[in-house]
């Protein structure tokens, strides 16, 4: 279900006191937490996940059985008789979220298109955009003897988005707005080179899912996932997609609509806001000195070791300290990188790619044209080019050092 990847320059003043405290704290945050109990009101770490795929750490019982439900209806196989299509990306959500685990990364690949009509951007959804599905059903086949859904006319520009892993995802959906506006310095008054500002729903809701962070909630972001990759409407998404906004032809969609109920979306939802990151393995000498030079050269800038959870009625969710490294905010990447609009990102700008579990990933950036980590580095221009000048000017050592530390992320 991926809907639609990474460091920049100097370590940013710090703009607020958790902040200060997070970034002052790295070390401890890398650390294994203690045996012993955390101060009241106090954020504390998730203690180790040792299998990837396992559910959040202090979960009620009736919290494991919805989880365990969401894990079932996350790798339902949908056929057109239960609302599969007529266009589709993949017929479950765990056919393309499943490397090492159900929920985690995909080979799949798909390709988005909008267009860019200054000053605005048109996500294409009356034209059957941003996302262009690459199967139809047998049913839509026949009707129009087409086998993927083409490019709407009006597009401006396109896409290609690799597969994102979920796991973790809860922990981001929980991190206040206040805590990702507070990294935010539209106008780089610091002059670090880095000027990361929110995307923003069209009703002005700070937006983190995505690779533009152009969903504000994980709610919406599964039920949009369900309509774009697999065409299975509910009440919150009850329109099929379109192609290049015509009607589909009568009797290619035999199951009435909403297709699937919002317990089952909810469900889902809750399965992926309960996956845990994954725990990364100890780390060794050349690894810890990696991690300081991640920090020392800049990438810390967009891809902040930590966040802090807010207040939360799930306990597993509240007031805990995610190591997503990344800020949920745009940043410039340069042209050579640019590709879509969405909501109010640019074509250049994407949202910083959370590193929790990128040792799980085989090819690097959004679209995956970089075949490592350091060729990915190498990728980063805009307001990241500091950092990847800072990167190509180190030893052979600690690069060596700084890719084997991201390669234990």
């Amino acid at each position: 279900m991926h809907q639609d990847s990474r460091a920049r320059p100097l370590l940013r003043p710090p703009r607020v006191p958790l902040v200060a405290v997070l970034l002052a704290c790295i070390a401890a945050c890398d650390a294994q937490p203690s045996t012993g109990p955390a101060p009241r009101g106090a954020a504390t770490l998730l203690s180790p996940v040792l299998e990837p795929g396992a559910p959040l750490p202090g979960l009620t019982l009736e919290q494991r059985a919805l989880f365990e439900r969401g894990r079932g209806l996350f790798q339902t196989e949908f056929t057109p008789e239960t609302g599969l299509g007529p266009l589709f990306n993949n017929n479950a959500c765990s056919q393309c979220h499943e490397d090492p685990v159900v929920g985690g990364v995909g080979e799949e690949v798909e390709r988005h298109a909008t267009a860019f009509r200054a000053p605005a951007c048109d996500d294409l959804a009356a034209h059957g955009g941003p996302v262009i599905q690459d199967s139809v059903t047998p049913a839509l086949h026949a009707a129009l003897g087409i086998d993927r859904e083409p490019v709407p006319a009006a597009a401006t520009d396109t896409a290609v988005r690799t597969t994102a892993s979920l796991l973790g995802f809860g922990l981001l959906d929980a991190v206040p707005d206040a805590e990702i506006l507070a990294l935010a310095d539209p106008v780089d008054r610091n002059g670090d080179g880095i000027s990361g500002r929110p995307n923003r729903t069209a009703d002005g809701r700070v937006g983190r899912f995505g690779r533009k962070a152009q969903v504000a909630t994980l709610r919406e972001f599964t039920a949009g996932a369900f309509v774009n990759e697999l065409g299975i409407t509910s009440p919150a998404e009850p329109q099929e997609q379109t192609i290049d906004g015509a009607p589909l032809p009568a009797g290619v969609d035999p199951t009435p609509d909403p297709e699937l109920t919002q317990d089952a979306v909810d469900a889902t939802t809750a399965f992926i806001r309960l996956l845990a990151p994954p725990a990364p393995p100890p780390r060794t000498f050349v690894e810890e000195r990696g991690r300081v030079t991640f920090v020392l050269i800049g990438c810390a800038g967009c891809h902040v070791p930590a966040l802090v959870t807010g207040f939360n009625r799930v306990p597993a969710l509240n007031l805990k300290i995610v190591q997503g490294y990344t800020d949920l905010l745009l940043h410039d990447m340069g042209p050579g990188l640019a590709d879509i609009c969405l909501g109010q990102a640019r074509r250049a700008e994407f949202r910083t790619e959370p590193l929790m579990g990128l040792r799980f990933k085989t090819a690097f950036l959004h679209d995956g044209r970089a075949p490592t980590i350091a060729a990915a580095i190498r990728l980063h221009a805009g307001e990241a080019a500091r950092a990847r000048n800072r990167f190509l000017a180190l030893s052979w050592f600690e690069r060596s050092a700084l890719v084997r530390f991201l390669q234990g992320l």
